[in-house]
């Protein structure tokens, strides 16, 4: 099949290409060598062309980068806040005026929360220990009664000799009340007064000897009415 040398031909000997007819490149289009498009584009191909929006430059997609993100970033801040609110009763409220809380009172009354249930925790960690050395001491007297009831019941004849919870509390009961009497000379008048009539009672009334002397005589009535109430032997 013959080929179209109108336009171009075979490569001479120097290796360079032979244009046919210079005036077809040109023919109402404009040409490859120029700014142009090659002349094998046809009008409506060209119109097409030109018609499509150019591509977003390296600025343009950089700055709807950062555009993007710093939507992200308030997006997140926003939520952030609006969490606040839910979880922290003090902040679920508006405020005097009537006006939803500004960010920055949302984060002080946030402090202030958090700084409270660290102090409630502390508090209660506090009260924990205290129950734990409590708990500890309860069990060593539990322990140590337990040793003395178990030495009482090894001891023969022993259970007839024991004395009663009712007759302990009622000796206990007459050595308080004998303190008591001497505590009601002790003004109560105001704290100062009542301080240091409190450290004079305990100077006066409450030294070994006379707390020895009181029980003795406690016990000795005790022994008296208990002699009285038993019946005489036949």
């Amino acid at each position: 099949m013959p080929r179209d040398h109108s336009t171009f031909t075979r490569c001479n000997s120097t290796g360079s290409i032979s244009l046919g007819n210079p005036s077809s490149l040109n023919s109402g289009k404009r040409t490859i060598f120029g700014e142009g498009l090659p002349n094998w584009v046809s009008s409506d191909d060209e119109d097409e062309i030109e018609s499509k929006p150019s591509p977003m430059s390296y600025k343009e997609r950089r700055r709807e980068a950062h555009t993007q993100a710093e939507q992200k970033r308030r997006d997140a801040i926003k939520k952030g806040y609006d969490t606040l609110q839910e979880l922290v009763p003090t902040c679920q409220q508006t405020d005097v005026s009537g006006y939803k809380l500004s960010k920055a009172t949302v984060l002080q009354k946030s402090i202030d929360y958090i700084q409270y249930l660290q102090q409630q925790k502390k508090k209660q960690e506090e009260e924990r220990n205290a129950l734990r050395k409590e708990v500890v001491a309860l069990r060593i007297m539990q322990t140590n009664y337990e040793q003395i009831v178990k030495a009482q019941q090894t001891q023969p004849g022993h259970t007839e000799t024991r004395i009663s919870d009712e007759v302990k509390f009622s000796v206990f009961q007459a050595i308080m009340e004998q303190l008591f009497l001497t505590f009601s000379n002790v003004s109560v008048t105001n704290f100062s007064e009542l301080s240091a009539g409190v450290f004079s009672w305990l100077e006066e009334c409450c030294k070994p000897q006379t707390l020895k002397e009181t029980v003795v005589k406690v016990l000795q009535r005790h022994n008296s009415r208990m002699r009285s109430q038993q019946p005489p032997n036949s």
